[in-house]
């Protein structure tokens, strides 16, 4: 039992350290908070947009990286339908997934 927890200890050490390397190659690709002003004075203005790359994974996954970034939500791409889909934490604390159809 000792050493099946030392394997999970380690590969959970592991996956979280490659998803945190992988966190830092993805912001590294967000554009430098650049925005287009809006033609009109609507009322909602976009003051901000990020650009960045979505690496195919898991909602698992996609789960994951959202807690060791300490977002609300994620942004990716399905593994199984290649479908973008979102991944947010409810109020209730579970999680629910956004898909596209």
């Amino acid at each position: 039992v000792d050493v099946i927890e030392r394997q999970i200890r380690k590969n959970k050490t592991r996956l979280e350290k490659k998803i945190k390397r992988d966190a830092v190659v993805d912001t590294l690709l967000i554009s430098g908070g650049q925005y287009d002003e809006p033609e009109d004075d609507s009322e909602f203005k976009i003051v901000k947009r990020k650009r960045f790359h979505v690496k195919p994974m898991s909602p698992e996954e996609a789960v994951l990286q959202m807690n060791l970034l300490g977002h609300n939500f994620f942004v990716f791409r399905n593994q199984d339908t290649d479908e973008m889909n979102v991944v947010y934490k409810r109020k209730d604390g579970n999680y629910a997934i956004i898909e596209s159809i």
